[in-house]
């Protein structure tokens, strides 16, 4: 029986990123998958969210994939119209990659990050996440395998690898198991995670398409989202790579029957707004169900599930392959604390204590929002394709509308920013209420728990390049001595960078002269000088509340 430090189940962006992580962090990790060495997978997953491209950008991987997906100049906007080739009703202008860090006048510019979101579908994506996986030296990766047999004990976990093309069986053991095996997860059903939620919100036939001369037919400008809004169908267009394909999700009416059902062709015509003989080829459908689902808890003993294996929620907003890229990253410096020594096994109840509460938030945000745009859905004006001034006033007033509810999930800045842990026995709380945030809102905050806020330092470097792969502490004062808290650190095995911040930036430390940020960039503690225990703070960000 062959051994391994982590064993992830599962080589979609949730299980690569955190391979990578943990790879970087210093863990050997061994990562199985059914499809073929950097197979395609389904073009799923088409932004990538700011936060997730700061995880990128920590571990190498930012520019590459900035720089790959739409071209350079292909707007990244999200366009309305009476069908893809119809009437523009409204527009949402979101920088193309070539402009985007000096655009200013988009409604997801300017925020504090350095890496601002990208539109890049998953079929772009996971490629370069794969070979950069496979690179690294701790990672190994087996293709072509079923995961099977999942036998979780106090300690370890065993499971039978299936060879899909061989046929072969063996067994393997590890020390940690992570499912990032997608909503029909093995590792879920073995933990015994069960889940729940509101089974079916809405029901969508997608088909990704190959139609090189419908760009041409547009009246309006390229986009990278166009949206279908008539009283026959409503349907979402992406382009995935600017010249001529596509992906079409065609939003299915109450009542109407099942998928096969429903006449693909005529209503992907109707979204297009292109006649019988438009000429166009499917590449490959997939009819889904949006839900709002989650398990019931996210680890049992060393086994543990992330992304869509923990959670399924109507993909608005772009969060989910996001959320489960932030699942991992927060389990990933749990695990490495404890695997490289310096923090006990109880640390890694912090994962389900913090990650449980955020995806409960994020959910009901991405259902919310999706409400809101059924209702829309379901009342288009009879006359919004009419011509004259009824018709007219019709397109500005769902212009408006469609406006004021979509630019909240393609400029989400709460969600890139604003969520915050709560409840986590692992952060040391002083009893400053957490600032709100909402899809499109929020305030950048020192709070415990909240995401380390940004800034550009004097040399106009990045804050978050600069910090350690551990802790950081913030310094705004230098004239405060914090060998104590260092020599805390020191005699626990934590790591710990003191990072002096200059005056002009002391704003973001919320009057604070001390900011304690944890290696995923939250905060774990702050005050205007050492805490009275420096040993009993390092004890509990460490997950050692007892001085274990």
């Amino acid at each position: 029986m062959s051994e391994s430090d982590v064993l992830i189940v599962g080589a979609g962006p949730v299980g690569l990123t955190l391979a990578i992580d943990l790879a970087w962090r210093g863990i050997d990790v061994t990562v199985v998958e059914t499809r073929a060495p950097a197979a395609p997978p389904e073009p799923k997953c088409n932004h990538v969210a700011a936060r997730t491209m700061e995880i990128f950008r920590r571990l190498g991987v930012a520019e590459k994939i900035r720089n790959t997906g739409l071209p350079a100049d292909y707007p990244h906007d999200i366009s309305y119209r009476t069908s893809f080739t119809g009437q523009e009703l409204t527009r949402i202008k979101i920088p193309c990659r070539r402009d985007r860090f000096t655009a200013t006048d988009g409604p997801d510019c300017n925020w504090p990050t350095p890496e601002p979101p990208h539109r890049i579908n998953q079929i772009f994506l996971e490629p370069i996440l794969f070979e950069h996986a496979a690179a690294q030296p701790r990672i190994r990766i087996i293709s072509r395998t079923a995961v099977e047999d999942v036998v979780v004990d106090d300690s370890s976990a065993s499971v039978s690898l299936r060879d899909l093309d061989g046929g072969t069986v063996r067994r393997k053991n590890c020390r940690y198991l992570i499912g990032c095996d997608g909503a029909r997860s093995v590792v879920r059903k073995a933990i015994g995670a069960e889940l729940s939620g509101d089974a079916v919100v809405q029901r969508v036939q997608s088909t990704y398409i190959s139609a090189p001369g419908l760009i041409d037919r547009q009246k309006s400008a390229p986009a990278w989202g166009t949206g279908a809004i008539n009283p026959r169908r409503s349907g979402m267009v992406y382009a995935i790579d600017g010249r001529e394909r596509w992906l079409v999700h065609n939003y299915m009416k109450p009542g109407e029957g099942d998928f096969d059902s429903v006449d693909r062709d005529a209503c992907l015509r109707t979204i297009l707004g292109v006649e019988a003989g438009f000429d166009y080829e499917i590449i490959s459908k997939e009819d889904w169900h949006g839900r709002r689902l989650i398990a019931n808890k996210f680890r049992e003993r060393c086994a543990f599930v992330a992304g869509d294996a923990a959670h399924i929620w109507v993909p608005y907003a772009g969060y989910g392959m996001n959320a489960g890229i932030a699942d991992a990253m927060n389990l990933s410096w749990l695990l490495a604390a404890h695997l490289n020594g310096w923090a006990p096994p109880s640390i890694l109840d912090a994962y389900e204590a913090e990650r449980w509460p955020i995806t409960s938030q994020v959910s009901r945000f991405a259902m919310s929002h999706a409400e809101a745009e059924i209702r829309r859905r379901g009342a288009v004006p009879d006359d919004i394709e009419d011509a004259g001034p009824q018709g007219e006033r019709a397109r500005t007033e769902v212009g408006r509308l469609t406006y004021e509810i979509n630019v909240q999930q393609y400029a989400c800045a709460g969600l890139n920013f604003g969520t915050y842990y709560d409840r986590s026995p692992i952060i040391a709380y002083d009893g400053a209420e957490h600032p709100a945030y909402t899809m499109d809102h929020y305030s950048p905050s020192t709070v415990p728990g909240c995401r380390t806020p940004h800034l550009w330092r004097e040399d106009g470097s990045s804050l978050y390049d600069a910090m350690g792969e551990g802790f950081t502490l913030l310094r705004f004062d230098p004239l405060i001595d914090v060998a104590a808290l260092e020599a805390a650190a020191h005699a626990r095995g934590v790591p710990l960078k003191i990072l002096d911040i200059e005056k002009s930036n002391a704003a973001i430390s919320d009057g604070n002269a001390l900011v304690l940020s944890r290696p995923d960039q939250h905060v774990a503690w702050r005050g205007n000088g050492l805490p009275v225990d420096p040993l009993g703070l390092i004890d509990r960000v460490r997950g050692a509340a007892g001085g274990l």
